[in-house]
């Protein structure tokens, strides 16, 4: 199997090319792949660096402390980070991965996640919902919350024309040990 995901494997004993072509910048580590998804030509250290500071830098730009900051996300922002990844990716191999490599088919955007775990966590079409109600586009969010500009909601995010996500619990579980520990206390008190 030449790294082709399973149902396109190619037990060869002739190569298809891209061990050759799909070479890393400053030489490749051999780092074959059991379950047959990659070249098995990993970049040396100092070109797998630049890849991890790449991902970093690009969590640091996606993170959720986005909102304490309240900095809104736009999809410009999200794109520019795809870019910076995909040119992380060219730096380390000018050649380009292989097309069956997961990495690159992701930054081309046709990644197959069918059958995969991945694939549930993927919604197409997604409805807001908020306080029990769904969200719809065509109203305002004025109309659900009143206008009153300091107030924060947390907004479920579901697959549409599925019911209303669960609520949230109003107390941890901590909180409520703490609580029980005070009554009890209370009690022994009188």
């Amino acid at each position: 199997c030449l790294g082709l995901p399973t149902g396109k494997a190619v037990v060869s004993t002739q190569s298809t090319g891209y061990e050759r072509k799909c070479i890393p910048q400053g030489g490749a580590v051999e780092c074959p792949d059991n379950i047959g998804r990659r070249s098995g030509k990993a970049p040396n250290e100092s070109m797998a660096e630049v890849i991890m500071k790449t991902i970093t830098d690009v969590k640091e730009g996606l993170s959720a402390k986005l909102v304490t900051a309240n900095r809104v996300l736009e999809l410009k922002e999200v794109q520019d980070n795809m870019n910076k990844l995909r040119g992380a990716i060219m730096i380390v191999y000018p050649m380009n991965l292989p097309p069956y490599d997961p990495v690159q088919a992701e930054l081309d955007g046709c990644e197959d996640l069918s059958g995969t775990q991945a694939s549930l966590e993927v919604i197409e079409q997604g409805a807001l919902w908020w306080a029990g109600k769904e969200l719809l586009p065509e109203k305002l969010l004025l109309d659900y919350v009143g206008k009153n500009e300091k107030t924060k909601i947390v907004v479920k995010l579901s697959k549409k024309g599925q019911q209303a996500p669960g609520r949230e619990q109003q107390l941890t579980e901590e909180q409520k040990k703490e609580m029980m520990a005070w009554q009890y206390r209370k009690q022994e008190e009188m």
